[in-house]
């Protein structure tokens, strides 16, 4: 099962309720987990399983660097508000940092996040 975490930033967790739902089937058999309120509505609105985290600030974006590190985390889509600052930004930092030296794929706006989704929805070639 692949396993993905959903973060957004206040100003885009409407961006992130859309992405879901447009790739709706697809999450609904995937593990999802998530930071506090980005997790109650991807529940609330969209009926989808989610393993709800701290929020962010709360040391949310920690707890999925932490899954991350040991193997526990396929894909991140964390939809930031570049224009906000947001005062846990060195939690933001580490966790995106700490995607490129895993190697997992990491999404930061939409048009990264809709292309994600899409290849993993892709069958693995034979190499």
């Amino acid at each position: 099962m692949i396993r993905i975490a959903l973060v957004a930033h206040d100003r885009k967790k409407d961006a992130i309720v859309a992405l879901a739902r447009e790739h709706l089937a697809f999450l609904q058999t995937c593990q999802l987990m998530a930071t506090g309120t980005t997790g109650g509505r991807l529940k609330n609105e969209l009926g989808l399983e989610v393993e709800c985290l701290l929020s962010g600030p709360l040391g949310g974006d920690l707890q999925i660097g932490a899954r991350l590190a040991v193997g526990g985390l396929d894909a991140l889509i964390f939809l930031r508000d570049p224009m906000t600052p947001q005062p846990h930004e060195p939690d933001i930092n580490a966790l995106v940092r700490a995607c490129d030296v895993h190697d997992v794929p990491c999404a930061t706006n939409v048009s990264s996040g809709r292309m994600v989704l899409l290849a993993l929805q892709r069958p693995v070639q034979a190499q």
